[in-house]
């Protein structure tokens, strides 16, 4: 692929002065300039008719590396109205080949043979100088008119629209980003007129052309001295307490806020700085930017046939997106819902088209298909994030928890090591310590499988542990959003209840690299941060609506559901975390179980679904998970009683 597209760039820089031949012109007119004006200094601008005609029969091939060498440092590939300093290097490698070729030439060729294209090594110097600076000179000058002209609003049909007035919060990276990006352009909805950055040393000082004006405790004089209507925010790697202290300033104020995309949106999403949108919850509740072992990833799964089951999901289809990123040979999509997995395989070829994505509909407890899957593809590593993962749904239909989190754990697993597979990864939940409900037990029992599974195969078996992920299919955010549209009220179900979150792209990405580090048998616990009040999230989603909880939008506590508790936990109490080489993965130092009691257990399991006993089921997984809280249905609604 790379070569592909060096070839066609080098076949388009070669036939560029076919395309804009003034601009060809002005270079060849510069480059013999230059040139007789280094012999011009060298003689003292007294030049014999000798050095005149070595010079007329110099230049022609002095020109000629020159433009060689322009080619070959891909200069020809800047557009002129673009070119900014990280361009001039490009510049510097040109004047580096051209002057080395010249002075091979004047050294290493025979005089008597060679003396027409022996340029003296003084000249050469000179013209270098003289010639590369004056190339970069003529394209920053293209660039001034060019942002001239903008500045003015010439579009070249109609004039510029009425641009609103903003400050950028924070004068950094992305800061200067944004700037670069915005002034001058006549298309631009936003007119800067400033930076703020709490960085006092910064003010008074100028980024882009444009000056940084005080910290965030002058915004509000800033705001009506400068009669701004906008304000963005954008902070490298900006923390949520960060933004919302700002949002609560400019909600003061008060001024509407928007936020510049993440730089780790901007790596992996596709988006441009430029893309300014509102503040959402998602960045409120953001944290650090996750860093990754990119060469352990690419080793992990660079060419390799890589399977996601669940692929249509929140969860499968980020992971899908981001295994995009080190090219594997093959991407196995294995997804039951046919208009889900359409929606993946539709994405995945328009944003990523050299990867090899291929859908496979297909129901993981099917052991005829899969089996069929394995061997057709083969694959290498699998990750497993096909699974039931709603707490009530799982209460009333728990026979379905255990075909689809448990056996079908089981029957992948045992696939995955009859065929050979290098690693399988077990996307499970906070839910399963200590577990209250079908759904957070069964993913406990999925876990022991997986563990009893490592001891007899070859291949690594590792589990992931993480809580809630933000934007979720079935997740609070999509339900509080669509609340909020239909103009409330919020239903949440208790006040003190807390949840961890984090956002999928972070979850995603610390799965893929928990299964590069994994060597099996462990059971990987991410670091989530702090729980996070539910009813503190729908104030704050309320807030990013532009409206105020309990006047414009009403929230409701409905009570706790069957199965569910008020706080999460990460760790079952009393255990140890082991670090492992990522700051945010650990390892859970849990019990496991015997292969011969995974196999007594799932073969009740198997008995009690014949019968579909759901009242059985429940006391199976009370009885196989001791640290499980669950109780049975008579207990439960004796405590409802009292």
């Amino acid at each position: 692929m790379a070569d592909k597209i060096s070839t066609r760039d080098a076949r388009r820089d070669t036939l560029w002065f076919f395309r804009r031949p003034l601009q060809f012109i002005f270079d060849v007119a510069i480059l013999a300039g230059s040139f007789f004006l280094a012999y011009l200094l060298r003689f003292d601008f007294q030049l014999n008719d000798y050095y005149f005609d070595n010079a007329l029969n110099q230049v022609p091939f002095v020109i000629f590396v020159q433009f060689a060498a322009l080619f070959l440092s891909g200069s020809y590939s800047i557009i002129w109205r673009y070119v900014s300093l990280e361009d001039i290097k490009a510049f510097l490698k040109a004047a580096a080949i051209s002057g080395v070729i010249l002075v091979l030439v004047r050294l290493l060729l025979s005089p008597d043979q060679f003396i027409r294209w022996q340029v003296p090594l003084s000249i050469i110097l000179m013209d270098t100088i003289f010639a590369f600076s004056g190339l970069l000179a003529l394209r920053v000058l293209r660039r001034f008119a060019y942002e001239v002209r903008e500045k003015r609003g010439f579009s070249g049909s109609r004039p510029a629209a009425r641009r609103l007035p903003a400050f950028v919060i924070g004068a950094g990276r992305v800061g200067a980003s944004l700037a670069k990006e915005m002034v001058g352009r006549a298309d631009s909805e936003l007119d800067i007129r400033g930076f703020i950055d709490d960085d006092r040393s910064k003010k008074g000082g100028s980024v882009g052309g444009v000056k940084v004006l005080g910290t965030t405790n002058d915004l509000a004089r800033l705001i009506d001295e400068f009669s701004v209507e906008r304000v963005v925010i954008a902070i490298d790697q900006a923390r949520g307490q960060e933004i919302r202290r700002i949002l609560d300033i400019c909600q003061a104020i008060p001024v509407q806020a928007q936020i510049v995309p993440s730089l780790n949106e901007i790596a992996h999403g596709h988006v441009s700085v430029s893309r300014i949108r509102d503040v959402q919850i998602e960045d409120i509740l953001g944290r650090d930017q996750v860093e990754l072992d990119g060469k352990n990833l690419h080793d992990f799964l660079g060419e390799k046939t890589v399977m996601v089951t669940g692929a249509g999901g929140s969860i499968g289809s980020e992971l899908a997106r981001q295994i995009t990123s080190y090219e594997p040979r093959e991407l196995l999509l294995v997804e039951r819902t046919e208009f889900l997995l359409f929606q993946i395989t539709r994405e995945m070829k328009r944003e990523f088209p050299e990867v090899k994505c291929i859908p496979l509909v297909a129901d993981v407890g099917d052991e005829p298909r899969m089996r069929q899957i394995f061997e057709k593809y083969k694959p290498a590593v699998i990750f497993h994030a096909a699974a039931h993962k709603h707490v009530p749904l799982m209460e009333a239909n728990s026979t379905e928890a255990v075909k689809n989190n448990i056996l079908a754990t089981e029957l992948i697993g045992k696939l995955a090591g009859e065929f050979g597979v290098n690693d399988f990864v077990l996307i499970s939940t906070d839910k399963a310590v200590n577990p209250t409900s079908i759904m957070g037990a069964s993913k406990r029992i999925a876990e022991l499988v997986v563990q009893a599974l490592d001891r007899e195969h070859e291949t690594n078996y590792v589990a992931v542990r993480f809580g809630n992920v933000l934007g979720s299919a079935g997740s609070v955010v999509p339900i509080f959003r669509e609340q909020i549209q239909k103009g409330g009220p919020l239903t949440v179900t208790d006040k003190e209840m807390t949840r961890y979150f984090m956002t999928i792209p972070e979850a995603s990405q610390l799965v893929l690299q928990a299964g590069a580090i994994g060597e099996g048998g462990e059971i990987f616990i991410l670091d989530m941060g702090n729980p996070v009040k539910i009813v503190d999230l729908a104030e704050d989603m309320i807030r990013l609506s532009g409206l105020k909880p309990y006047e414009d939008i009403q929230i409701e506590f409905t009570g706790i559901r069957e199965g569910e508790k008020l706080y999460e936990e990460l760790e079952i109490t009393g255990e140890d975390l082991l670090r492992t080489k990522h700051p945010k993965i650990f390892i859970g130092k849990l019990a496991t179980a015997s292969g011969e009691e995974v196999a007594k257990i799932l073969s009740e399991f198997r008995k009690s679904l014949v019968l579909a006993d759901e009242d059985t089921i429940r006391e199976i997984f009370i009885k196989h998970v001791p640290e499980s809280l669950m109780t049975t249905k008579e207990s439960s609604k004796a405590k409802t009683s009292l």
